[in-house]
């Protein structure tokens, strides 16, 4: 995790591919950072967004909804958007509750006939060690919030809206994880295995929707993308994790780091309460100028992807990210080879089957 961003690059007009036709677009957390910036881009060309909205946090917290009442208030009043108006619908939508993904998809169909892009693009982060975690039921309930959020609402917003693309034979799922999705982070675990989890599923999910036509993309970000426009929660800490007594944990001190710097105040607080000895939530006090440089690249990737005749399975964002997972691919494959002949040594070879009478039947798996 990178704990620098004052080298964040400015936003950038993305290079649109061609498209025989405006998209229809479903995004499943429009007030993010990354939402509303998407919802700029898209409607700037000519597609239409439906875009969801959790009604709690909006009502709840000011804080997480100004920016999108400002884009709301934007759309509504420049003479020149008049037609962004048509081509945007606002909907409540908790991917948590099945009912009101099937709602929100209904009218979603209702209003552009139709959704050629759905965008998951939902989480919140929980920092913890697996022990800290497991101290109470406050934080064993953190851990059952965040696989509901992270795992179990794109699971529910994807089968509301597969029979529409089946019905079709023609649509995109795209995932916004983390580059987590490949490396297992410290501090981090919960959301590492709900990020793990969610891609699984989709991975799989791939191979059955194929003959479909419909395909899907998991787009990976650096870390700070999501860590930094969504939801913190963080667990109280042990002793037995603090940083003089054993560094692997880091997470927990660099966001804390990070919150005080985006924080700019003399005495900043914000860091703080990651280390407070009660379960503590906040969103991180960023700018608009600085959510949209950090979320621009990520806006461009998936712009560009989304409806493509042929996306990528997978699309890591960034240099920063691709090196991270080449070293960890490079490791994975020094391990393999260092091992193989312990791993080749449990094969049954063919003599054996042909002992048993050819009674052993081997069992192939398409890769």
């Amino acid at each position: 995790m990178s704990s620098s961003h004052s080298d964040l690059k400015p936003p950038r007009e993305p290079k649109w591919p061609t498209h025989n036709a405006p998209r229809a677009w479903f995004l499943t957390c429009a007030n993010s950072p990354i939402g509303i910036s998407l919802c700029r881009s898209l409607l700037a060309h000519g597609d239409y967004v439906t875009a969801g909205v959790q009604p709690g946090e909006f009502e709840r917290h000011e804080d997480r909804s100004a920016d999108f009442k400002e884009f709301l208030a934007e759309v509504g009043t420049q003479q020149e958007k008049e037609t962004w108006r048509a081509r945007l619908r606002v909907v409540a939508l908790d991917v948590r509750v099945m009912g009101q993904c099937q709602s929100a998809v209904a009218e979603a169909v209702q209003s552009f006939g139709r959704i050629d892009v759905l965008f998951c693009c939902h989480s919140e982060i929980v920092v913890g060690t697996v022990e800290e975690l497991s101290q109470s039921a406050r934080t064993l309930t953190l851990v059952h919030d965040v696989w509901e959020t992270n795992f179990f609402g794109p699971v529910n917003i994807i089968k509301a809206t597969l029979p529409i693309f089946r019905s079709k034979k023609n649509g995109h799922i795209v995932l916004l994880t983390a580059i987590t999705g490949h490396l297992g982070t410290p501090g981090l675990s919960m959301f590492c295995a709900s990020q793990w989890a969610i891609e699984g599923y989709c991975d799989s999910l791939a191979y059955e929707v194929a003959p479909f036509n419909v395909k899907m993309t998991i787009v990976q970000p650096n870390l700070e993308v999501n860590v930094l426009t969504h939801k913190i929660t963080s667990a109280p800490p042990m002793a037995a994790y603090a940083e003089e007594t054993n560094p692997a944990p880091l997470s927990r001190n660099i966001l804390s780091g990070i919150l005080d710097r985006l924080e700019g105040t003399e005495a900043p607080t914000a860091g703080d309460q990651l280390h407070s000895e009660e379960v503590k939530s906040l969103y991180p006090p960023l700018s608009r100028t600085m959510k949209e440089r950090l979320v621009a690249e990520t806006v461009h990737a998936v712009a560009a992807i989304g409806g493509h005749d042929n996306p990528p399975a997978r699309h890591i964002v960034g240099f920063e990210g691709v090196a991270s997972v080449k070293e960890k691919l490079k490791t994975v494959s020094e391990e393999l080879e260092d091992f193989v002949e312990c791993s080749s040594a449990v094969d049954i070879e063919k003599e054996d089957d042909m002992m048993t009478g050819g009674q052993l039947q081997s069992i192939s798996i398409p890769t």
